[in-house]
């Protein structure tokens, strides 16, 4: 009977420790792996720096649209910042992403560095001025936006030698978490510096940021492009011309560049921010923080449980689903109406979907290059993801000095929505791509 008591005992105590263990089990295998930070110094470095860098920019990119609509009351005039943007991305993006398969990549990021520092002090300047030109404002906006595309191929270009090839969709989810920790922590200070100190401390705060971002890069070993025995990489036109060549007929790869466009073009709010916080949620700059912080708050989440990314095969289908979320979350955004909460809830729910994507399109992009190519494709890469919000602005911005903020919010990510079930349908390989096992995509 003792013997029986303790055997019944023994088998009701047993769950308690196996149900922990499990559920220690799972929790393990949905937190990110940060074993490329642990493992590699270089890339710990580069990381850091590009935190620190990031975080600047990210109040300014908060401060320059409020101090633009002080200047206006102008939704239009806030996304023209985008368009003064995309013009220097488009041709620093293609022009330097052969310089970043030639020369040390570490060079690069040191020089896009000092000239990002150079621009926070001329905003900074702009500050102290009190009302600055419009073209001031524009000028320097499209000026930091080409030095970005100068570093932003070097950085992309560097992770696959970084890290071993396993851990590339680890690195890939780490840069995620680097890119929305900045986007919270940036805006959030955004909004506080704004509401207490104003736009001179902003821009102050920025430039602090880059001497951090500037150690970081002196900082870093030479990382030359490894280039294999007896190849040469050609110089200007022709290195432009070799990078789009590879393009060419890759629709699978080509795919991830136009859902991105898709979703970033239609699906993109963040020109209606400043008009929205102060005229119709009335939160003033800190609620405009928010604003800004929230769907990076949600990618911050979704890309800190990434554990089981590199367990999915079919890519192409979660990069579809993933575009599908973000554009039914930006859709809800505009139909929250006056409830800031909800809205806030929405722009999360679309910052986690989006991580997501991104995660995904980055392991296709970087498992389909060879590193030749690495800076000139990357260059095209981030040309779309950082040029497709900046276009996203001007559209965001236009149909709403047409139409209404509102209107503008719902009919974008309605299209959003619509343009990822229409690049399904046409490209098929897309959906249905798989992670190969070794090689190259050669779709």
């Amino acid at each position: 009977m003792g013997d029986g008591t303790d055997r019944a005992g023994g088998s009701a105590a047993e769950p308690g420790p196996e149900r922990r263990r499990r559920i220690g089990t799972l929790m393990r295998g949905l937190a990110i792996d940060v074993t490329p930070l642990r493992r590699s110094r270089d890339y710990r470095v580069m990381w850091t720096g590009q935190l620190i860098g990031l975080s600047g920019r990210q109040i300014t990119a908060v401060a320059l649209p409020f101090q633009v609509f002080l200047l206006t009351r102008s939704s239009l005039a806030v996304g023209l910042i985008g368009l003064a943007q995309i013009v220097p991305l488009v041709v620093v993006g293609i022009g330097t992403g052969p310089l970043a398969d030639r020369i040390d990549r570490r060079r690069l990021i040191l020089l896009s560095e000092l000239g990002l520092a150079i621009t926070s002090l001329l905003l900074l300047a702009g500050a102290l001025w009190g009302r600055p030109p419009l073209w001031y404002l524009y000028v320097l906006a499209g000026t930091q936006a080409g030095l970005s595309g100068i570093s932003g191929p070097a950085r992309s270009a560097s992770i696959p030698n970084l890290v071993s090839r396993e851990q590339l969709p680890a690195a890939m989810a780490l840069t995620q978490v680097l890119f929305n920790t900045s986007m919270i922590v940036g805006p959030a200070l955004a909004g506080v510096i704004l509401a207490r100190y104003g736009l001179t401390w902003a821009y102050g705060a920025e430039l602090a940021s880059c001497v951090g971002s500037v150690a970081a890069a002196l900082m870093l070993r030479p990382l030359p492009p490894k280039r294999e025995e007896g190849s040469e990489v050609p110089s200007g036109w022709l290195a432009i011309r070799e990078g789009f060549s590879f393009l060419r007929g890759r629709r699978v790869l080509l795919s991830t560049f136009a859902i991105d466009l898709n979703a970033m073009v239609f699906g993109m709010p963040r020109a209606l921010f400043p008009v929205l916080a102060l005229q119709v949620f009335r939160v003033g700059p800190e609620g405009l923080g928010l604003l800004y912080a929230a769907p990076s708050v949600g990618a911050l989440l979704g890309a800190l449980t990434t554990g089981w990314v590199g367990r999915i095969r079919r890519q192409g289908r979660a990069v579809v689903w993933a575009v599908a979320v973000w554009g039914l979350a930006i859709t809800a955004f505009g139909l929250s109406g006056r409830f800031f909460g909800l809205a806030l809830l929405c722009l999360a729910i679309a910052g986690a979907a989006d991580v997501i994507s991104a995660v995904f399109r980055g392991t296709i992009l970087q498992l389909s290059l060879p590193d030749t190519l690495r800076g000139r494709i990357s260059g095209i890469h981030i040309m779309v993801v950082t040029g497709g919000p900046r276009l996203g602005d001007v559209e965001a911005g236009l149909v709403a000095s047409l139409v209404s903020p509102w209107f503008s919010v719902v009919s974008g990510g309605v299209a959003c929505v619509v343009g990822a079930a229409v690049l399904a349908a046409a490209v098929p390989e897309f959906l249905g791509y798989s992670t190969p096992s070794e090689g190259l995509l050669e779709q």
